[in-house]
């Protein structure tokens, strides 16, 4: 039976997005950092600063959050990711699919987010990978 079948529950470890509706929201999907090492997947983190995200500033002065990505490095998808912030549980979906998908690296980059969004944080977390 293949991972990802209808008759298997891999989401239930793998990819069940998660919010928590406090102030700030934290949502996350995936592994973290520190599931990727007990996993022995070889990874990467990456972090950016929401609030330097030019959407930020439509949804709230002073925005301030921030969102963080594991990367499996031998594979090159995303395996993790966090966002904690205002509102943050709109850009979960986004992640989910990402997470669940497998989505290459290579490919993200051709998945343009509108500008000005904060789903720019898209962009600026593969900038921030590929400057690392």
């Amino acid at each position: 039976m293949a991972d990802w079948s209808p008759f298997v529950a891999t989401a239930d470890a793998a990819a069940t997005p998660q919010v928590t509706f406090s102030i700030p929201q934290v949502a996350s999907v995936g592994i973290t950092a520190a599931q990727a090492e007990e996993q022995g997947i070889a990874h990467t983190v990456v972090r950016y600063e929401l609030g330097n995200v030019a959407g930020s500033a439509l949804f709230a002065d002073g925005y301030a959050g921030k969102a963080v990505a594991v990367v499996d490095t031998d594979r090159q998808v995303l395996v993790g990711l966090t966002f904690v912030g205002p509102g943050v549980s709109e850009m979960l979906q986004a992640a989910t699919i990402a997470v669940v998908g497998e989505v290459p690296i290579s490919r993200l980059w051709h998945a343009v987010p509108a500008y000005p969004t904060m789903n720019e944080v898209w962009l600026r977390l593969l900038e921030t990978l590929r400057d690392q």
